[in-house]
């Protein structure tokens, strides 16, 4: 009877596997393209946003870039799933902890707009931009009662969740979740620079995003909250930060080539 259930749990998770680790490489050839449009940001192009919907724009634009776009926004859709599983069945490495459940919630809920903007972009042709879609949504806000409040809280979390992957990189706490009994030694000294350097990126770029939709709310401002392209360009028209462009668009290619290895070595 044992062997019976423990087959059928084993064969319910096979197709999470296959969800996460697709929605994995979804999410890292994101990051990698992003990671480039900031290093083409940093040399002075002003030639595509670098955000999420900015690098799958700049993706159509090649020979066959449009079906590989399908394939990302169907990645990130099994990405937004697999992390409702997550938080309606535990995740892996943490047991039954609410705080990693509601985690994966919120980075399904997430990963869920993306995908959805994705398929938006792929069926109606749409060239809006996503840091103009951002404005305009924090404008709308602000015009309601409270509104100024409710924009500047979300941005206190994004600044707050900014800082928890910095401290994550540096701490190496995502290497619990990986098989690192599956690498050589030396693939795991290589994957372990790639997750320490990249989600610091990551989170250093999502803490900056974050800070301007609080300046955004104190200033009355919409334009400012333009999100990761916004962050990124801040930068970029900074003087005495420009070479901080430089360091945040190489670890978020780093952290595009670790997604990979994740995608990989995930234990799911």
């Amino acid at each position: 009877m044992t062997a019976t259930l423990t087959a059928r749990g084993a064969a319910r998770s096979d197709p999470m596997k296959r969800l996460a680790r697709l929605g994995l490489a979804a999410r890292a050839a994101i990051y990698l393209l992003i990671g480039i449009l900031a290093i083409a940001l940093a040399l002075g192009s002003p030639r595509g946003e670098a955000d999420q919907r900015g690098a799958l724009q700049a993706l159509t634009r090649h020979t066959g870039g449009t079906a590989l776009v399908w394939v990302i926004a169907v990645g990130l859709a099994a990405y937004a799933l697999w992390r409702f599983s997550e938080a309606a069945f535990g995740v892996v490495g943490e047991g039954n902890k609410a705080v990693p459940r509601l985690q994966s919630f919120a980075r399904g809920v997430i990963y869920t707009f993306f995908a959805v903007s994705a398929f938006t972009l792929l069926l109606q042709n749409s060239s809006s931009s996503q840091a103009g879609q951002q404005a305009e949504f924090t404008a709308k806000t602000m015009r309601h009662t409270g509104g100024r409040w409710a924009v500047g809280i979300v941005g206190a979390v994004v600044v707050i969740c900014g800082l928890v992957l910095v401290w994550q990189g540096l701490t190496r706490s995502f290497e619990k979740y990986l098989n690192l009994g599956q690498m050589s030694p030396r693939t795991r000294r290589v994957v372990e620079f790639l997750g320490v350097f990249g989600t610091a990126a990551r989170g250093a770029v999502f803490a900056l995003a974050g800070a301007l939709v609080i300046v955004a709310a104190v200033q009355y401002d919409p334009r400012k909250a333009t999100g990761l392209d916004g962050a990124l360009r801040q930068l970029a028209d900074s003087s005495s930060w420009s070479w901080l462009l430089y360091l945040i668009a190489a670890g978020l290619v780093v952290f595009g080539i670790y997604g990979f290895a994740e995608a990989k070595w995930r234990r799911t």
